[in-house]
């Protein structure tokens, strides 16, 4: 299933239509691997480490950080990640700031980014910036700063939205469309 969302992502980045919204056929992967990934949680669990090893207990992860359109899912997931042995402490931390900035809420560790109105990928709002440091130390996160630079270096090959204003609007419509808020 990751392996599908990777290569599905690349193809669209490739064909330049990655970053144009939410692309109905990456949607579509998201959708379809988010609803087996609750099929496997629903009979056997929280795939951890232990039990699938850590390539797929990350791949499972994937999925679940991928399937925004599916709330219910991925507010499930977090306390599992957190009580399974084994798991990232990372990944439990990029899942709760995922779900607190669907849900409209300042982010802890500072994991989630966008454009701000500076033209620049910066992180969205956080809770307690002063802490967020600690925080993503405690979770096995590099410093803030360090994560800035390198989502920035990674951004310039991403075309920056037109619109701003725009590209919120249609986020804050997919989340109330999908049930976030």
């Amino acid at each position: 299933m990751a392996a599908e969302d990777l290569r599905v992502r690349e193809r669209l980045e490739r064909d330049g239509v990655l970053y144009e919204g939410y692309h109905p056929t990456m949607r579509a992967v998201h959708e379809r691997n988010a609803d087996r990934l609750a099929e496997i949680i629903t009979r056997h669990g929280w795939p951890s480490p232990y039990l699938v090893g850590p390539e797929a207990a990350h791949a499972a992860w994937l999925v679940a950080q991928h399937a925004i359109s599916r709330p219910a899912l991925m507010r499930c997931v977090l306390p599992l990640l957190d009580e399974a042995s084994g798991v990232p402490r990372a990944e439990a931390a990029r899942m709760d700031d995922r779900i607190r900035v669907f849900e409209g809420r300042k982010q802890r560790f500072g994991t989630a980014f966008d454009w701000d109105e500076h033209g620049e990928m910066s992180p969205l709002p956080i809770e307690e910036p002063g802490q967020v440091d600690r925080y993503r130390a405690e979770a096995g996160l590099p410093p803030l700063a360090e994560t800035i630079a390198e989502n920035r270096r990674w951004a310039e090959r991403e075309p920056r939205p037109l619109d701003p204003a725009a590209r919120q609007a249609e986020a804050d419509a997919f989340a109330r469309e999908v049930g976030w808020r």
